[in-house]
């Protein structure tokens, strides 16, 4: 069976959260970090924590999104299904950085728990990890 955005809903895996939009900023400052983190872990070889927190700064971005539309997540997955319905949906988000969003977990998934990481797929996430950051930030309308 395929998990839905509204199964997320029904699940409360999504829900309404009123102080989401306060801590849209934080969020995105957490991208930030977690991306500058990425980079100085990928300049000393540090493949497996260059992928695990570049996928980060793109969990953050998206995350910051959510919250923007006063939502919160508990699941990575119904994160990936909120940025398709709510973002993708309309135009805004591009339907390659949603899937990004998703391969990208999937590599910080197999990074982490398989000990399958390289320095190819680093380079990729850090990538897709800027691109998303900087898309959010315009979406957000944040410098």
């Amino acid at each position: 069976m395929k998990i839905t955005f509204k199964d997320c809903l029904a699940r409360k895996r999504i829900f309404v959260f009123e102080e989401a939009k306060h801590l849209v900023d934080l969020e995105i400052k957490d991208a930030e970090d977690d991306l500058q983190s990425a980079r100085q872990e990928f300049t000393n070889s540090g493949f497996k924590w260059a992928t695990i927190k570049g996928y980060y700064a793109m969990f953050h971005s998206a995350r910051a999104l959510l919250y923007s539309k006063g939502y919160r997540e508990r699941g990575h997955y119904c994160l990936y299904l909120a940025m398709k319905e709510l973002f993708v949906k309309d135009g805004v988000l591009s339907d390659n950085l949603a899937e990004a969003l998703q391969q990208s977990m999937i590599l910080r998934e197999d990074a982490d728990y398989k000990r399958n990481f390289s320095e190819k797929n680093a380079v990729v996430v850090i990538e897709r990890a800027d691109k998303f950051l900087k898309d959010s930030k315009v979406i957000l309308k944040i410098d």
